[in-house]
């Protein structure tokens, strides 16, 4: 769709709709589908718009890279479970005399240790663990906060990530900023002015390990699942299909976890990490087909017949389904937002208030707000720095200084901040997706969490412009 060249409030509509439709009728493809509904209206379309944004949306490589992602973690997933893999891993885990506080403390440190992608770690942390979290009571929204705040907060924060090849790409061109080089270090030296993304992963450690007790919706999920035995809501519809959650073992082969498990597991890391020192950049999607491959061919040397090798993927693919179904309603809400200039709108009526002392503060809370409206990081910070980061430099006299490295930061950590608090954004689809979670339960129960740590973030962020 063509972006639209004037600003109006109606560029809220279709965000707006989304997020109040979403927490009012729990149903998010619903939600999602009016919205957009609403968003063609807007433009002028009429009904015949809503058929042409989804082809203009999703027929495009992006939205094919993150279909095929999806489509090969959940063939991996479903490899894992009908090989008993993850079973094998829940009982090794388990045997190390596991508590409720124990499985969440691994979890956090799973979702530390997995940061070379945002779409890996929640999928993995939360299908890995998922099996040992229902034994102990866990919630399910409680697995997919741990998952959801330890995977882009972490990934913004290591300087060899897609994240922060971006952040820096971004910049490049800005003040003295010449090269890639100047670049990455402007970016390493804004990690320690990170506030959010720093705070959301250390609050999730505070919250597993019961130093800070649970609160708000979270207090009342858990209370349930200690109390009642119940990981999901009454009425609670998992983003993971039942053809993916409930496969059991192939019963007959012995499975190994080092081959089944840790082999695939390895393969994909190797891979993804590998891609970022050879070519500079994570290939996911392709790392996760080589180890649905991988894994396929073990489980045929195993003695697995090749047509339940072919029916587990297929199941797997049916599985991942409901995510991919909100995911490419939520990239056509995040295109029909670009057409109608949301971001510019909400950019045009904060624009005045900027001044050195305030602006990494509002740079923090603008790319939250815009994060928020469209569920992308990304796009938000493709908006973003090329407006924050010009001005800090106008700020200070073309100089590197704590101005220019606090707003870089500030803006790198509100795309995160307003990503945990949307029900459209990604990553939240993706840590309910591994956690098999009600997906507006898991933002109804972190947005508390969240709000609390931007609210200290926007405390500090003052405190740092005051002394600018």
């Amino acid at each position: 769709m063509e972006t639209l060249e004037y600003l109006s409030p109606l560029s809220l509509v279709p965000a707006s709709v989304a997020v109040f439709l979403a927490f009012v009728t729990r149903n998010t493809v619903f939600s999602l589908a009016i919205a957009c509904l609403a968003g063609v209206l807007v433009t002028g379309e009429g009904l015949i718009g809503f058929p042409n944004l989804l082809v203009s949306a999703l027929g495009n490589t992006d939205f094919s890279w993150i279909f095929l992602l999806e489509l090969f973690i959940g063939i991996l997933i479903a490899f894992f479970q009908r090989t008993g893999a993850i079973l094998n891993f829940a009982q090794f885990i388990e045997r190390r005399r596991m508590t409720r506080k124990r499985v969440q403390l691994i979890s956090w440190f799973m979702g530390m240790f997995v940061y070379f992608s945002d779409y890996f770690s929640p999928l993995f942390v939360g299908a890995t663990m998922r099996t040992l979290s229902d034994r102990f009571k866990i919630s399910r929204e409680k697995l997919a906060y741990i998952c959801d705040s330890t995977s882009a907060p972490v990934s913004i924060l290591v300087p060899i990530t897609g994240w922060a090849v971006l952040v820096a790409g971004l910049i490049i061109g800005m003040g003295p900023i010449d090269n890639a080089g100047d670049a990455m270090t402007a970016f390493i030296y804004s990690i320690p002015y990170n506030i959010y993304s720093w705070l959301a992963v250390i609050m999730v450690g505070l919250i597993a390990s019961n130093v800070i007790p649970d609160f708000g919706p979270m207090k009342k999920a858990e209370l349930r699942a200690q109390n009642e035995g119940k990981v999901l809501a009454d009425g609670a519809q998992p983003l993971m299909g039942e053809e993916l959650t409930n496969i059991k073992p192939f019963p007959g082969i012995k499975t190994s976890l080092l081959w089944n498990f840790i082999f695939p597991v390895i393969v994909v890391i190797g891979f993804a990490v590998g891609s970022v020192i050879l070519t500079g950049s994570a290939k996911p999607m392709e790392a996760f087909m080589l180890a649905a491959v991988v894994a396929g061919i073990v489980m045929r040397i195993q003695g697995v017949p090749l047509n339940e090798i072919m029916d587990t993927a297929m199941s797997g693919v049916k599985g991942i389904m409901p995510a991919v179904v909100i995911l490419a309603m939520a990239y056509a809400l995040n295109d029909l937002s670009a057409s109608l200039n949301t971001a510019g709108y909400i950019i045009s009526v904060t624009g005045s208030w900027l001044t050195p002392s305030l602006l990494p503060m509002l740079a923090f809370l603008l790319t939250g707000v815009i994060a928020f409206s469209t569920g992308t990081s990304w796009g938000t910070y493709a908006i973003m720095i090329p407006i924050a980061v010009p001005l800090a430099f106008s700020f200070s006299g073309n100089e590197l200084d704590t101005v220019v490295y606090a707003t870089i930061a500030a803006v790198s950590g509100g795309g995160v901040f307003g990503d945990h608090c949307s029900p459209l954004s990604d990553t939240s689809i993706l840590a309910s997706t591994g956690a098999a979670s009600d997906h507006i339960d898991h933002v109804k129960t972190q947005l508390p969490y969240a709000a609390l740590i931007g609210l200290i973030s926007v405390l500090i962020y003052l405190a740092i412009g005051s002394s600018i």
